[in-house]
């Protein structure tokens, strides 16, 4: 179901100030310069920021379209959506947060009547926010709960499939969205250390996968459980299949000479995006921007190692 939050009243204004862009717990937008560039919003645009997050990105392109424009910024993280709606309150008029998942586009389009955009922008992955509060399951360092959803509302949790899947199966989540060369062997040491009890916290899962790895191949620049927590989450909340309809569904909402960026932190999430542009540049629907992606600068990996695995591709609609 779509959830509107309402917009404040005031007047919308074309400045951001430093108290809505500077506050903490704010995600820092990657790529913005590249994305404001290559998407090429215009003043009365429509646009579209299909995972808006804390409103990083979206600040940006609502400062370009200004008060005649119109930003549609969706999420499945009613929290982020508050923030994001805090953040650029000085635009409310020009915008409209639905928290909802991104492949329900057309329906989220035609509730709002919107036949046709001229921008639609996606940031996969999770935020500095999400990552940052320990309560939310995403964090390998801080500890909480066994959570991972990006929609709260949500009925399964990474608890549900650390405890609930079988040794195979966990093995084939492990293997298929985290590209984890020891699946077999954490696959194995979880379910030896659920028949103790529940694994409940991320610190315990954290504990786990690292008894499971051998040492002398557990990795110095990244945690060693970082693929198996990218895998549970990616499994929590089918974010490989939500992309895959959500990008079908946003060609037919692009008008001719529109177009539509990707910001994919996951090789998975990439060849998805990848061979979806290039099926529909084979068709004659879209025109590719740029061959190869774009990564962020050096400059920009210094101040915000985060940025650091980002491809960016953008494509155009042609017919």
């Amino acid at each position: 179901m779509i959830q509107e939050i309402a917009t404040e009243t005031e007047e919308a204004t074309m400045e951001p100030t430093l108290r809505t862009m500077d506050q903490p717990g704010f995600h820092i937008p990657v790529m913005e310069k590249e994305v404001l560039e290559y998407l090429n919003p215009k003043a009365k645009d429509t646009v579209v920021d299909a995972t808006v997050g804390t409103g990083g990105h979206a600040l940006g392109l609502a400062h370009i379209i200004g008060p005649e424009g119109r930003l549609i910024g969706i999420d499945r993280d009613g929290e982020s959506l508050s923030l994001a709606r805090q953040r650029m309150q000085n635009f409310s008029k020009q915008c409209q947060w639905i928290q909802d998942d991104y492949r329900n586009l057309d329906h989220i389009l035609e509730s709002l009547r919107i036949r046709e955009v001229d921008c639609i922008f996606f940031d996969l992955g999770i935020s500095s926010y999400q990552l940052d509060n320990p309560s939310r399951g995403f964090s390998i360092k801080g500890e909480g709960p066994l959570d991972m959803r990006m929609d709260q509302r949500s009925y399964i949790s990474a608890y549900d499939l650390i405890n609930l899947l079988s040794q195979q199966e966990l093995s084939s989540l492990l293997k298929n969205f985290g590209q984890e060369r020891w699946h077999n062997r954490i696959a194995r040491y979880l379910v030896l250390r659920r028949a103790q009890g529940p694994i409940e916290s991320t610190k315990e899962l954290s504990e786990t996968i690292l008894r499971a790895i051998p040492l002398q191949y557990q990795s110095h620049r990244i945690h060693p459980a970082t693929r198996t927590f990218q895998a549970i989450r990616i499994a929590v909340n089918r974010e490989l299949e939500a992309l895959d309809i959500a990008l079908d569904k946003s060609i037919d909402f692009l008008k001719m000479g529109a177009r539509i960026g990707v910001i994919a932190f996951h090789s998975l999430e990439d060849r998805i995006v990848k061979e979806k542009f290039r099926s529909f540049a084979q068709k004659g629907r879209l025109k590719l921007i740029f061959k190869k992606p774009l990564g962020p600068s050096e400059e920009e990996m210094k101040s915000n190692p985060r940025s650091r695995s980002a491809r960016f591709r953008v494509a155009e609609r042609i017919q």
